[in-house]
C-alpha cells in the first residue's frame, strides 16, 4: 500500500482518481452497518410460513426477515 499525506488522499478523491492503492480494505468499515445479533421467539406457524415464503423466493430465513424488516422501516421513513 503506497502512502500519501490525507490532503492529498482528499483530493484525489475529490477528482475521482482512483485510489486503491492508497486503502487497506482488509480494514474497511462501514459505520452503522455492523450487524448486530437478536433473539425473536415466533409462534411455530409463523416461522412455517416464513420457511415456505423464504424456499418460495429462494433465499433464507434470516435473509428474508431482515429483508422484509428493511422495507418496513423504509417505508415508515418515506412518511
Amino acid at each position: 500500500m503506497k502512502a500519501i499525506t490525507a490532503d492529498e488522499f482528499d483530493k484525489k478523491f475529490d477528482d475521482g482518481e482512483d485510489i486503491s492503492d492508497y486503502v487497506d480494505w482488509s480494514r474497511a468499515t462501514r459505520p452503522g452497518l455492523e450487524p448486530k445479533r437478536v433473539d425473536i421467539d415466533f409462534p411455530a406457524w409463523v416461522v412455517d410460513r416464513l420457511d415456505q415464503e423464504a424456499k418460495r423466493l429462494g433465499v433464507t430465513r434470516q435473509s428474508l426477515v431482515k429483508l422484509w424488516i428493511a422495507e418496513r422501516l423504509d417505508a415508515g421513513n418515506s412518511k
